[in-house]
């Protein structure tokens, strides 16, 4: 073991018995231990000394040990219906990737490239995101950075220098980020704040609502990332052979096979059964959205490929080898770490630390919420973010008497939008060899405006459009 891992592991259980001592007179000794787990996860999250599902699993153990909320509350987080949606969604993904219908899908949109160098930076930016919207980030950026570094090696370009390389990955990893508050199931994070809303309502959360608040949001986000990438200074203006590199990829992929109409029409009708379940949702009270897609998820266990071998549309084997099981053990950890915060009154503590700022609801409470979101979320991953922040910020606009609905929704920008760190979807970027600090340099700006944009904008939402935080 390196001197640097072993120097990391002992870091964050010092770390949170430190903090439980330092804060347990003032904050109460459950809380104040809640915070120090808060920063050993943080901590292995970012330094990542054990794998980062490992880490998901820690609220287990010092749960036992120190006796902070009862076991079956936090027990339950790692099944819970949020953890339903994203099992099917993900066999669902699995049917696509089994069958190439995920490279068909990537090759159908970038087909249309043109020649103009920052035109084809505008498609990879719009696909990226498009895809995002309705598969997570991490799948994106793993579809679309291999595709695009081909490509680009074709052209003769090299990421590690040319200027081009780098503003196309970036595109990417960028709109696969951005993508994922398109929609509720655009990415993990965004179930747990929803999953936050349903318990402050007492109520279900219809999918459709989402859209309408949303989808202008992530029109303006991509213009300012748009607007970054397309002010790269680049060597040439022209890429005339990249169309027929996908075209001729394409073409390779032949006609659309039964298995891929099958994995599309499953897509569909999960998604259409989720986004009208406004129309029978009295009818049928139990077939919330995670259901439908656990549901149409598990019967690709079952529909035939009517091929000689009698194979079906996806299998065990295939499934267990393809499923992040380690991604799931991060998203239940952290809801399993935001109910110990709420639970342990942590949650409310660090709100009266926060509420000790002038804070009165207005921008400037936005430009908290919104910058303390998506530190998190650059340090840690989208869903560690949501678990932490979510809680926090409800506890402060209880403090501050406020509606926290309409700042929970506005910080779900924020936990999709991070753009300077190599972690997430981003670290796809710097595997394929760009430098950390291109992706630091030209991100650094662009997260200020982003936090600026969304601040400003959120701002008069609260107050032109009262509706929005309405639900």
């Amino acid at each position: 073991m390196s001197g640097k891992r072993l120097k990391y592991l002992l870091a964050g259980p010092s770390l949170f018995l430190l903090t439980g001592f330092a804060l347990g007179g003032s904050f109460g000794y459950k809380a104040a231990l809640s915070l120090g787990l808060i920063i050993w996860m943080g901590l292995w999250w970012i330094t990542r000394p054990v794998y980062i599902g490992i880490t998901g699993l820690l609220p287990i153990p010092v749960n036992a040990v120190f006796g902070l909320i009862p076991s079956a509350q936090l027990i339950a987080q790692y099944f819970s219906e949020v953890v339903v949606l994203l099992i099917g969604a993900d066999f669902i993904c699995q049917t696509w990737s089994r069958t190439g219908l995920d490279k068909r899908l990537a090759m159908g949109a970038l087909r249309f490239i043109g020649p103009n160098t920052r035109q084809q930076i505008a498609v990879w930016l719009l696909a990226s995101t498009f895809m995002s919207v309705f598969l997570p980030n991490v799948v994106v950026g793993a579809i679309f950075v291999p595709v695009a570094i081909a490509m680009l090696k074709v052209e003769g370009e090299d990421i590690k220098t040319s200027h081009i390389s780098q503003a196309v990955v970036l595109a990417i990893v960028w709109g696969a980020g951005i993508g994922g508050f398109g929609s509720p199931i655009g990415g993990a994070a965004n179930l747990v704040v929803i999953n936050y809303m349903e318990e402050l309502m007492g109520k279900e959360f219809m999918y459709v609502a989402w859209l309408w608040r949303f989808l202008p949001l992530l029109a303006l986000v991509i213009l300012l990332n748009l607007f970054f990438l397309l002010h790269i200074p680049l060597e040439k203006s022209n890429m005339p052979g990249s169309k027929a590199y996908f075209k001729k990829l394409l073409a390779q992929l032949g006609p659309l096979t039964y298995g891929e109409k099958l994995g599309l029409a499953l897509f569909f009708i999960a998604m259409i059964l989720s986004f009208a379940r406004p129309l029978y949702a009295e009818v049928m009270p139990g077939l919330r959205p995670a259901y439908v897609f656990f549901a149409c998820g598990l019967s690709a266990f079952f529909i035939s490929l009517r091929d000689e071998e009698g194979n079906t549309l996806l299998d065990w084997a295939y499934a267990n080898e393809h499923t992040d099981w380690g991604l799931l053990y991060l998203f239940s950890g952290g809801l399993a770490l935001g109910r110990l915060i709420t639970g342990t009154g942590a949650a409310d503590a660090l709100a009266k630390c926060i509420t000790a700022l002038p804070l009165t609801g207005g921008p400037e409470t936005l430009v908290v919420f919104t910058a303390f979101t998506t530190l998190l979320t650059e340090i840690s991953s989208n869903t560690g973010s949501a678990s932490i922040s979510a809680p926090v910020i409800i506890s402060i606009c209880r403090e501050l008497s406020i509606d926290p609905l309409p700042y929970l929704l506005l910080s779900a920008v924020a936990i999709n939008c991070a753009y300077t760190l190599p972690v997430s979807v981003r670290a796809f970027a710097v595997s394929y060899g760009l430098d950390p600090q291109v992706l630091f340099h030209r991100g650094m700006l662009l997260t200020v405006c982003n936090i600026l944009l969304t601040t400003a904008v959120g701002s008069l939402i609260l107050i032109l459009l009262p509706a929005f935080g309405k639900l």
